[in-house]
């Protein structure tokens, strides 16, 4: 959430912010008149904790005097000021609570270089990569390669789990652990520090990384312990800080997250997303960095760089876009996504968020480092490198042959022992 000083010296900008995501002002007016309320009350508490005090004064002075008369017309003058002061500081907790259930439902505030846009369509090219491929055949989508080749069983899947979900099976499955592997030494090269997180969070965590009012529909709880399976490493990996205070000699923490991640995925969806592509469970390798404000911009170019380099290194097309304000959500202040040329479906689709945050998550988690001046909320960032199943999606249409085998890029040869070919499920 927004730091309160947004609220009280800055509600322009705010107001200004959600015109051009085309939002009303209800929860910025609530937040600035709850702050008000909560304020004003929090000094008449205050008022009457002084006048209480000063009459405790006024009563030893007369007792001390011998005026028990004295004493007796204070003490009933007040008597009732203990039970006003309660009244008070109840008020002054439910006003403070409500007051920052509210800030919680005014986004971030967007970076100046994000296009004004009403949807996706409004999302605009930030540069082209690799080049299209020309296969020279029909292409197949990826649903019908891996029907072929037997890599992936959905109907067991479905007997054992429901829809959505699937045995990876075979070279398939060799691959999809090859990118794993490939991923994450690309990014320790890099200077990121391999975690692999817890895969359940309390709600307590969760709100400080996400908006749980919009998120909670896509995720899993766990019943009776009140937890939530992960959505992606990057929730546990910033949540790991929360509530602490962090010297500046650490910053900036790097880190790559592998684990599975869990997704109810609610609603319909178009044809392409059939198969490997929209499913409950698949596992990500993720990039997060905890920075100093003044550095997160550098840092958010750098993670952009470190997905269109693997990318690169994979030999496939995509294009990067730079997210406009209809189709950025509550967390992020600016977004790139990568989107996949998929031959097969004959569309761009999304497979790389990179996001910065800034102080966002970092006010919601209470997570600050040491300066001079007192203690400063971080920045947080986070981009996906790989999603593995959509990247196995990607190499699969872009790198079929005609028979409907599939190719291995170059760089994910060592990792499945020289093959160059992946075979299908004998």
């Amino acid at each position: 959430m927004l730091d309160m000083t947004m609220f009280r010296e800055h509600a322009d900008v705010l107001r200004a912010d959600h015109d051009k995501r085309d939002l009303p002002h209800e929860h910025i007016d609530a937040v600035i008149r709850l702050d008000e309320e909560w304020r004003q009350t929090r000094y008449d508490a205050d008022q009457l904790r002084k006048k209480r005090n000063e009459a405790a004064r006024g009563i030893a002075a007369a007792k001390k005097s011998g005026d028990s008369a004295a004493a007796d017309a204070i003490l009933a003058e007040v008597s009732d000021l203990g039970a006003q002061i309660d009244a008070l500081a109840e008020r002054v907790d439910a006003l403070l609570a409500e007051r920052d259930a509210a800030r919680m439902r005014v986004p971030n505030v967007l970076h100046e270089s994000v296009p004004v846009g009403e949807d996706d369509q409004k999302n605009t090219l930030h540069s082209l990569h690799g080049e299209k491929v020309e296969l020279g055949f029909e292409a197949r989508t990826h649903n019908d390669l891996i029907e072929t080749n037997g890599w992936v069983d959905l109907a067991r899947a479905a007997k054992v789990a429901g829809s959505r979900f699937y045995f990876l099976q075979g070279d398939l499955a060799r691959l999809e652990m090859a990118l794993q592997n490939y991923t994450a030494n690309f990014l320790m090269e890099r200077g990121y520090t391999l975690v692999q997180p817890p895969l359940m969070m309390n709600r307590e965590a969760y709100e400080g990384v996400t908006d749980l009012a919009d998120f909670e529909t896509v995720m899993y709880g766990i019943e009776p312990d009140k937890y939530y399976l992960i959505a992606t490493s990057e929730h546990p990996l910033t949540a790991m800080r929360m509530d602490e205070i962090i010297e500046p000699a650490e910053l900036p923490i790097k880190l790559v997250g592998v684990s599975p991640c869990f997704r109810r995925e609610v609603g319909a969806h178009g044809l392409s997303d059939r198969g490997i592509w929209r499913v409950h469970q698949f596992t990500k390798i993720e990039q997060i960095v905890i920075c100093k404000p003044e550095d997160s911009w550098t840092h958010h170019e750098e993670l952009l760089t470190n997905a269109v380099d693997l990318w690169d290194s994979l030999g496939l097309h995509y294009r990067v876009v730079n997210i406009c304000t209809g189709d950025m959500g509550t967390v992020a202040s600016k977004k790139y996504d990568l989107e996949a040329w998929l031959p097969g479906a004959g569309a761009y689709k999304e497979v790389v968020s990179c996001s910065n945050c800034t102080d966002y998550q970092a006010n919601r988690l209470r997570m600050r480092y040491r300066t001079t001046e007192g203690n400063s909320a971080v920045h947080t960032l986070n981009s996906t490198a790989i999603a593995t199943s959509r990247a196995l999606v990607a190499i699969m249409e872009q790198y079929q042959n005609e028979e409907g085998t599939v190719r291995v890029p170059e760089a994910l040869i060592p990792f499945l022992g020289g093959e160059k070919t992946l075979k299908p499920l004998s």
